[in-house]
């Protein structure tokens, strides 16, 4: 296998945006227009070159589109159109995401027509390298497999990313090209039954994880063990538990990161969410989008072409004070902090819902919790008088509409103060501090193993379900990796010290510490299944998962990503004023609308090629 080092992956740069920009008709109708042309690039060196930018798109921002509806976080579909968080700011600013938070967006909404325009991008980007190696005639440096599969592994996440978005998506391959002007891609087939996409998106990680190294020579380059996550991501939509759990056991028991590390839980929660280079791409990072700041790639405000920083999560900072230059979106719910509340013997009150009912809110002083905590709600959001990293305990001057932003600030994507120039951007941008080099997780180690155990309770296996759980409930457990108050923090390895006063109540432990190993199987399989599923909005809160875990728990049990929404929208009311009359339809609103203009240009002829979603 031979390698082009030069090329890197873990700073994305965009030099391939320099032969191929894009002009849009179509989402399809994207042909090059740049002064190199195709055969011009079937070299080994056009080749990596092309790969690269097809890489480029992975933060969603540049090419043909730019901005917050395609960020790579999916901050606003994950997390602010479930139950973690509020969209913040105030109800006017970025007012696209009311109707998207609050379930009532028609499909002329601007955020989801970002998503498809920029995952389309990418697709034609990942393409364009299959269909250029098929013409070129002299690449004996190149291993051109390895090359097809990284671009099918590319190609597999677009569409991936657009199937939980969308669910009814064409299917573009490297079939689709300029030549034929073939751009009317249906999702639908002759008899106008919507065509499933995730047959050829799985065929695509299937031959990813085929052909592609358990080791890469950059750590942001997809390796095997990443194609095999992904397609154990797809099964599971389809409750295909037998044929994830085979995937996921490949991964827990002889995966590697692309650095050729075995996959481990890091000991500190927190560091997942370090941007320090020491601490990106560990042992916990199955596929992360690669983000740097001051690498010379060009003017930061031009984020359509060489920013490399995380302007997807650019508006996510505290209103104007501690890191923030603006903006204060995406502010935590306190249906998700109190999700945090544990009980005496420190587990959580998922049961009956218990932790919306029992004992007040979390930093309500109207009506305060005063009992005990998970320690990750710390690192998950910033609190009234809680430390917040180094930058100080945050205060009510962090909040930009208290009326509707409620008390939390997040925090999982911004930097230390000492890591400040250095971790984030130092141009004159109008917000270059927000723009930072903090990558993106898209799979964490510990979502593998609570994916696995949600295989094992599916399948019968409650006693090795509860010991994958106990896994991650032990890692967070660690005081090293507590926020402590009166202490230095250290921007190296995130953690505090002293380790004598911790920040609040924490209590936190495993179930086999209190109950004993079998307490899943006396539970059964229901309880069981809720623990698991509890443990991984805990675990994964503001990483732009929640309302795709819920889609996919929907599939299982028809009706309960409605119940659960709704639920939390009565509770929301009287915090969110604009939540008023909100309510989540059942069998529409699991998906979001395919943009009204695509619709319009595909079926301009009077055939239905792009037939919209269901209720919109």
């Amino acid at each position: 296998m031979k390698r082009h080092a030069k090329y890197s992956i873990h700073i994305f740069i965009t030099g391939a945006l320099l032969f191929f920009a894009y002009s849009c008709k179509n989402f399809l109708d994207k042909p090059p227009i740049g002064a190199v042309s195709q055969s011009t690039l079937a070299t080994p060196e056009g080749i990596q070159q092309l790969l690269i930018g097809a890489y480029s798109l992975l933060d969603g921002e540049g090419g043909n589109n730019s901005g917050w509806g395609s960020a790579a976080s999916n901050w606003v579909y994950g997390d602010v159109c479930a139950d973690n968080a509020y969209k913040g700011s105030t109800p006017s600013d970025q007012g696209d995401i009311v109707p998207l938070e609050t379930w009532s967006a028609d499909p002329s909404n601007s955020y989801p027509a970002q998503k498809w325009d920029a995952m389309y991008d990418g697709i034609q980007r990942a393409n364009d390298v299959i269909r250029t190696i098929r013409i070129a005639t002299d690449l004996k440096t190149l291993d051109t497999t390895e090359v097809i599969a990284e671009a099918r592994f590319l190609r597999g996440f677009y569409h991936f990313e657009l199937y939980r978005v969308f669910k009814n998506i064409p299917y573009v391959d490297e079939s689709i090209t300029y030549a034929n002007n073939n751009f009317n891609v249906p999702n639908v087939d002759a008899s106008g039954n919507y065509i499933d996409p995730l047959p050829n998106i799985e065929a695509d990680f299937q031959y990813a994880m085929d052909h592609l190294p358990a080791v890469q020579s950059e750590p942001g380059r997809a390796n095997k063990y990443a194609a095999e996550a992904f397609l154990a991501w797809c099964y599971l939509y389809e409750l295909k538990y037998s044929q994830a759990k085979t995937l996921l056991d490949d991964i827990i028991q002889n995966g590697v990161n692309p650095k050729g590390q075995k996959y481990a839980l890091q000991p500190v929660f927190a560091n997942n969410f370090n941007p320090d280079a020491s601490a990106k791409n560990s042992t916990e990072t199955v596929f992360a989008v690669q983000m740097s700041v001051n690498d010379n790639s060009g003017d930061a405000a031009n984020i359509t072409g060489n920013a490399n920083g995380n302007y997807g999560d650019v508006l996510n900072f505290p209103y104007n004070a501690g890191p923030g230059a603006c903006c204060g979106f995406d502010n935590p719910s306190q249906d998700l902090a109190n999700a945090f509340k544990t009980d005496a013997n420190g587990l959580p009150l998922f049961s009956n819902n218990a932790f919306q009912q029992v004992g007040g809110n979390v930093s309500d002083t109207a009506n305060a919790w005063a009992g005990f905590l998970d320690p990750r709600i710390d690192w998950t959001m910033g609190r009234p008088g809680i430390p917040y990293l180094d930058w100080g305990p945050q205060d009510p001057s962090w909040i930009r509409d208290l009326k509707n932003d409620g008390f939390f600030s997040p925090k999982k994507n911004v930097y230390a103060k000492s890591q400040k120039g250095t971790y984030s951007d130092v141009s004159t941008f109008w917000a270059a501090t927000e723009l930072t080099a903090n990558n993106v997780n898209v799979i964490r180690y510990s979502e593998i193993l609570l994916w696995a155990a949600e295989c094992e309770a599916e399948l019968g296996n409650l006693n090795q379900a509860q010991a994958y759980v106990d896994q991650v409930r032990t890692r967070a457990a660690n005081p090293a990796g507590w926020v402590y108050k009166n202490a230095s923090f250290d921007a190296k390895s995130f953690t505090y010290s002293p380790q004598s006063q911790p920040a609040d109540n924490y209590k936190i432990s495993t179930y086999t510490a209190v109950y004993g190993s079998g307490y899943f199987a006396t539970k059964g399989k229901d309880t069981a299944l809720a623990a698991i599923r509890f443990e991984e909005r805990l675990e994964l809160a503001m990483e732009g998962h929640r309302f795709f875990d819920l889609q996919r728990w929907d599939k299982e049990t028809p009706g309960y990503m409605a119940n659960v929404l709704n639920r939390y929208a009565q509770l929301t009311v009287p915090k969110v004023p604009y939540f008023t009359g909100a309510h989540f339809t059942q069998g529409k609103n699991e998906i979001f609308a395919i943009p009204q203009s695509q619709i319009d240009i595909e079926n301009k002829t009077g055939t239905v090629y792009l037939k919209q979603n269901p209720g919109y």
